[in-house]
């Protein structure tokens, strides 16, 4: 075997000489201890490469081992439950093999070679069959049928397919090919930097329901979208994150610690296991695909795990299934191509970036859509990519900001002053904005209520009326308004406390399905109508706000769902409540 020979060595990044036949993002192994890298740059028979760990004890002269093989991942039974880093290695059964600590150059397969599948054929002997079509299914877990699909560029005549237990390296099927017979089994081997095919890609149509009022009554992302949570230190980006992978309605979830802490992720590998899926009471880890790669671990592996976690959603969109993808943070990410391109010595660019930074963020959040799976059944499969962004000091003119908004639809605003105030999840309704809310108002009036975005529209109106009289409150006080604007003011707090306002970490509160999210809208709304009726026969707003239903709809949000209905009693309560005062004040004038 050819070998290449170690010329320098700077942290994460090792030049390697006499690399003859290596091409671009080739995978090799550095060192006599046979660390994983990557070539990032070809120089004649130079290659750059970084190493995706420690690279301490590695010294000029030592081998380095090519592979001619670019970056790839395993996808196949066992992908779901299971705990990966940035490269796809397995970490718990690393744990197993090595204790709390990652031995430098193991190599672990990602998918367990042992474990027996059932595999029922779906596919049967003589047919005909093309790239993506279904040869058949192994139930992974209670909650996903996985599909074992004829591989990208392969296409034939089945000769055999068995039924049975199978481990993922075994035979399950042989075709017969114009290069004569392959055989297949239950792995597929794709390169992370290159998407997985597909027909066609489709407009979205339909919302990702995460149970977080803000987020889909207000700025709904769509399936097959793309969304950006920025927003400062300490602002909550990562319990949204934790919030949209727990309950959103997509079918499997991916969730990428990319550069995060590792107490957070603590949180998610603690939590996850013990959450229970609210649709059907299964553990949520049964739909959860898991990439940690922390603050601490090698900065280059950083780079590899969001293309490593988007290929793997991109093989469960290739399914059928609805996929959210959680990328926590981006900023970290592009922290890291920023260190790999000043050890290269490229020119850089905005505050040190590389001048790439924005369509290398661009190719990512490009990989999410609503598209048509390759194969015969013409599936329909939907990857949603939601990003979190960690500006310094919570500037949003950062670079890796503005490049993320550049293509994404969906900007969550995240707000320290909310979050000072105790105001969660801490999202500006004032600055947050969804491209996708034309898309989507056809799915929500047909789906849900034919006034659902008439009455989205009038929440958000009042809540910009209030930010326009806060300038006279905070002038002259509250008591100079106008009844109207009063009215406006108190609707707007009800609106923001009673419904913006939810509890991550109570147990109710935390999800609310989106016909929930209507009822609490209509029943605010609901409150303003009446109120304007009082107004207009002289009742005054400190009365009417007076009311003993106005406790009611404060509490309205923890009523558990097979309880919504209550909501219209307390619709019916509110119009005798008002219309008594009305009584009352007519009953007095006329003694007099």
């Amino acid at each position: 075997m050819k070998q290449g020979v170690i010329s320098k060595v700077a942290g994460p990044l090792v030049i390697a000489e006499k690399m003859h036949g290596s091409k671009m993002y080739d995978v090799v192994k550095v060192g006599e201890l046979k660390l994983m890298g990557e070539i990032i740059e070809l120089k004649q028979d130079r290659a750059s490469i970084q190493v995706y760990e420690d690279t301490a004890g590695i010294g000029v002269g030592e081998p380095v081992y090519p592979t001619y093989q670019p970056l790839s991942v395993e996808l196949g039974p066992g992908l779901l439950q299971t705990i990966y880093d940035g490269t796809q290695r397995p970490l718990d059964r690393i744990k197993e093999m090595t204790g709390d600590t990652i031995t430098r150059g193991i190599d672990v397969p990602p998918l367990d070679r042992e474990k027996k599948w059932e595999f029922k054929p779906v596919a049967s002997p003589g047919d005909q069959v093309d790239p993506g079509d279904v040869l058949g299914t192994v139930q992974e877990t209670t909650l996903v049928l996985h599909k074992i699909m004829v591989p990208p560029g392969v296409k034939g005549k089945v000769k055999k397919v068995e039924q049975g237990s199978f481990t993922i390296e075994q035979t399950i099927a042989i075709l017969e090919t114009d290069q004569g017979n392959k055989e297949i089994n239950m792995i597929q081997k794709w390169p992370v930097r290159q998407g997985r095919p597909y027909v066609k890609q489709l407009m979205p149509s339909e919302p990702l329901i995460t149970g977080q009022r803000v987020i889909d009554t207000l700025f709904p992302v769509a399936k097959g979208g793309t969304a950006c949570i920025p927003g400062p230190f300490g602002s909550g980006k990562t319990v949204v994150q934790h919030q949209l992978a727990k309950w959103s309605d997509a079918q499997i979830v991916v969730y990428i610690g990319c550069g995060e802490r590792g107490n957070e992720m603590t949180d998610v590998l603690m939590e996850f296991p013990e959450l229970t899926d609210p649709r059907s009471g299964e553990p949520l880890m049964m739909r959860t695909v898991l990439i940690a790669n922390t603050s601490n671990m090698p900065v280059a592996a950083r780079e590899a795990s969001v293309y490593t976690g988007i290929t793997i959603a991109e093989y469960f969109r290739d399914m059928g299934y609805s996929v959210a993808l959680m990328a926590d943070s981006t900023s970290r990410w592009a922290e890291a191509m920023r260190e790999i391109s000043g050890r290269l010595e490229e020119m850089p660019g905005d505050e040190g970036y590389p001048a790439y930074l924005s369509s290398r963020i661009a190719s990512f959040y490009e990989r999410a859509g609503r598209t048509i799976c390759l194969g015969k059944d013409r599936r329909e499969g939907a990857l949603t990519a939601i990003g979190a962004v960690s500006p310094p000091g919570g500037d949003l003119s950062d670079p890796v900001v503005q490049s993320t908004l550049r293509v994404v639809k969906v900007f969550w605003s995240l707000e320290d002053k909310l979050a000072y105030q105790r105001h969660f999840p801490a999202i500006s309704w004032l600055r947050s904005y969804s491209l996708y809310n034309r898309a989507l108002e056809d799915y929500f009036n047909e789906e849900i209520a034919d006034d659902f975005v008439k009455l989205k529209n009038q929440a958000i109106r009042i809540l910009e009326e209030e930010d326009e009289l806060q300038e006279i409150v905070r002038l002259v006080g509250l008591d100079a308004l106008s009844p109207p604007d009063r009215l406006t003011m108190e609707i707007a707090r009800s609106i923001r406390q009673d419904f913006l306002y939810q509890n991550a970490f109570h147990e109710i509160d935390t999800f609310a399905s989106i016909q929930k999210q209507y009822k609490l809208l209509s029943l605010i709304i609901h409150l303003h109508e009446m109120c304007k009726w009082g107004l207009e026969r002289k009742i005054s707003i400190q009365d009417m706000f007076n009311i003993d239903a106005i406790e009611r709809i404060s509490r309205a949000r923890y009523l558990t769902e097979d309880k919504i209905d209550q909501i219209d009693q307390i619709k019916d309560e509110i119009d005798q409540q008002i219309k008594a005062l009305y009584e009352a004040k007519t009953t007095r004038g006329g003694s007099k």
